[in-house]
């Protein structure tokens, strides 16, 4: 990349450096060659989904890749044929999941020799084991109720130890590990003070219910994974084989990349758009970073903030519909009700989230008189579309297919598959070949390990909260702390769900925090879906908080700044996510159910105003730079602005002109100032 000046700069105060407008060149391969290897070893260090090893020997990779398009084409088959009992195709995917885990993860970093394939060979087949005798033994399980022999006690076993094996592999050691506390506290509960007391179960009794029953490890987040998510990350792999994450990049370039601060924002935009789709925050970090962040530090952002941007955006993508990185599924299912109904409630929060986002990033280039990207090395808008804009048909079917028909999601999931193929015919560029075709069954199947193992040992912690009760005694010492006052529920809410999130891949940590913190927040009289939003948007907000904030930390390792700035940013630009989940449960109206329309324009436009203050407040910047003792006040004005009630909505308005007004005549002051100076 090269960067020049432009011919005719504008005029700017002298408190703004000059900062260059960039230009994009598709040269210096030197450069990007070094930066992929940043962003690889970025991944690599935060994100354990990525350890992947290599497979030299050619027969063992064929064999692999024929695993996973036969799992694929089996998930394929099952969502139009329809699937076998419930707990036999549940065991069919984890069975799958795991002797790919195990084919393909090492046991640790170091673990790559060629010898670490016979024990990893040994676990891949016994993985096998619990379907197979599930299947032989169905119906002599199903019909004993509850009274079991030793071979299932042994089998259970062996399922809960390749369940936690594969977890602590895939995504590291926290799910692990609580899951094995869980374990504790369900086998030792007569042992324990308070609260925390229970009749407690053997650990015979524990196996039996992780195994063979749908309240442990083929419980319902398993269900989904073997369902929808499974079809839906599979509808992601064809859609990045089509070249759909390059007319994201191309198109927001196209849209925003002249504005000031525009690579900022293209991140935010494209970030969001894949993040939505992949759920997959640390990834999406890298493979959009690894181009969006050298433009943001290359107009004169500083690392640490471009790394917070590409961080807030990857993650915030999984509160964006219409797929929310799949937890949508999953929340709709423990919720039982539509889809839609989910997808439909979080689409304002989710926008508002992103237009402070943007707000934010705008006002800061503002504050340093950055620019944008050369005009003429910014693709067209028309022509970005003409070569690739016909790969937004499968999107808009499948939101067609999902909300004015009425499939199921299943049959939606598959046949917007099948028109990803059809439409990608069309271009060359975006044509897939047979070959390609395979590759996005086998890519897709691998993208799904870490979704399906990290459901899979969430099912142990579910089992132990069922057996035990242990979810509603939370939800009960919860509410006794705070002393039945709403928004100290709230706030312990919050923080639980934060700790709880730390490490944890989003669909495990929406299942924990929705398992233990939701249930409080309901026994207050909020709403069920509104009380899951809440913890889902803090259990997915763990990424970027610190101690533990991966996705920032990841950005920090592609940008070269210090992962712990890296984090402390990214809460600032991501204030509104903070702050937006409390507006929803105290005014459900912005969830839009059950409103006119008139009150949800006011109940959105009042929020909207009040995201962009609450930025504005966050930068410290409106017309020009603002007093440090005035930030506060337009802040606190703002978060009053998005109350329900009518006094404080008054109170906050006053605030905020008030200090508008202040801004307005010291700009003023200033423009006279300059205009004498010249």
């Amino acid at each position: 990349m090269t960067s020049k000046k432009a011919a005719e700069p504008e005029p700017k105060r002298r408190s703004e450096p000059e900062v260059e407008t960039v230009e994009l060149n598709s040269g210096d391969a030197d450069a990007r060659g070094a930066l992929q290897e940043e962003a690889a070893e970025a991944v690599a260090k935060y994100d354990a989904e990525s350890r992947v090893r290599t497979t030299q020997w050619k027969p063992l990779a064929l064999l692999i890749s024929a695993v996973a398009v036969f799992t694929a084409l089996y998930h394929m088959w099952t969502a139009y044929a329809g699937p076998p009992a419930t707990m036999i195709h549940r065991s069919i995917h984890v069975s799958a999941m795991l002797f790919l885990t195990f084919m393909l993860y090492p046991p640790s970093r170091k673990a790559m020799q060629n010898w670490w394939r016979i024990p990893d060979a040994l676990l891949a087949l016994a993985s096998t084991v619990p379907t197979i005798y599930l299947i032989v033994n169905y119906e002599s399980i199903v019909l004993q109720a509850g009274r079991f022999t030793t071979t299932d006690v042994l089998v259970g076993a062996l399922l809960v130890v390749l369940v936690l094996e594969a977890a602590r592999r895939v995504t590291g050691w926290a799910l692990p590990i609580l899951a094995v506390l869980f374990i504790l506290f369900g086998m030792y509960g007569r042992e324990l003070p308070g609260l925390f007391r229970h009749r407690g179960y053997d650990w015979d009794t524990l196996a039996y219910n992780f195994y063979a029953t749908t309240e442990g490890i083929f419980s319902t987040a398993i269900g989904v994974s073997a369902t929808y998510i499974f079809l839906f990350i599979l509808f992601g792999a064809f859609l990045a084989k089509s070249g759909m994450s390059q007319l994201f990049n191309d198109l927001a370039l196209a849209i925003a990349g002249q504005t000031r601060g525009g690579p900022a924002k293209v991140a935010t935009v494209a970030s969001g758009f894949m993040g939505s789709i992949n759920g997959a925050a640390i990834a999406n970090v890298v493979s959009t970073g690894a181009f969006t962040i050298p433009l943001m530090k290359k107009i004169g952002y500083t690392r640490t903030f471009a790394g917070a941007v590409e961080s807030t955006a990857s993650v915030g993508g999984q509160i964006l519909p219409p797929i929310m990185g799949a937890a949508a599924f999953i929340m709709a299912e423990t919720l039982g009700v539509p889809y839609t109904t989910v997808a439909l409630a979080a689409i304002v929060p989710a926008l508002l989230y992103y237009v402070s986002l943007i707000a934010q990033i705008h006002l800061r280039a503002t504050r340093m008189g950055l620019k944008g990207i050369s005009k003429d090395s910014l693709p067209a808008v028309w022509d970005v579309l003409k070569e690739r804009g016909h790969m937004l048909l499968p999107l808009v079917f499948l939101i067609y297919m999902l909300f004015f028909t009425g499939y199921t999601i299943l049959y939606s999931a598959l046949f917007t598959i099948l028109v990803t193929i059809a439409v990608s015919m069309l271009r060359k560029t975006t044509r897939m070949s047979p070959l390609g075709m395979i590759q996005a069954l086998d890519q897709g199947t691998r993208s799904a390990i870490s979704v399906a193992i990290a459901c899979a040992s969430v099912g142990v912690i579910v089992g132990v909260v069922n057996i035990t009760g242990f979810g509603v005694i939370l939800a009960s010492a919860i509410v006794d702390l705070s002393g039945g006052v709403l928004f100290w529920t709230l706030v312990m809410s919050m923080f639980a769900c934060l700790v709880l999130g730390m490490g944890l891949p989003s669909i495990p940590a929406y299942i924990v925090t929705a398992t233990m913190a939701a249930p409080a927040l309901v026994e207050l009289g909020v709403e069920p879906l509104v009380a899951h939003l809440f913890v889902f948007y803090f259990g997915l907000f763990a990424n970027i908080t610190p101690p533990v904030a991966l996705a920032s930390f990841a950005a920090a390792g592609i940008s070269g700044g210090r992962p712990m700035m890296t984090g402390v940013a990214s809460m600032k630009l991501a204030a509104a996510g903070y702050v937006i989940p409390y507006i929803f449960v105290y005014n459900p109206d912005l969830l839009l159910r059950d409103v006119d329309f008139i009150t949800g324009v006011q109940v959105v436009g009042s929020a909207l105003v009040a995201i962009l203050l609450l930025a504005t407040a966050l930068e410290g910047h409106f017309m020009v730079d603002m007093a440090w003792y005035l930030r506060p006040i337009i802040a606190v004005g703002a978060v009053m602005m998005l109350s329900a009630d009518l006094t404080l909505d008054l109170i906050g308005l006053g605030l905020v002109a008030a200090v508008l007004a202040v801004q307005m005549i010291r700009a003023k002051a200033q423009n006279r100032l300059h205009i004498r100076s010249i």
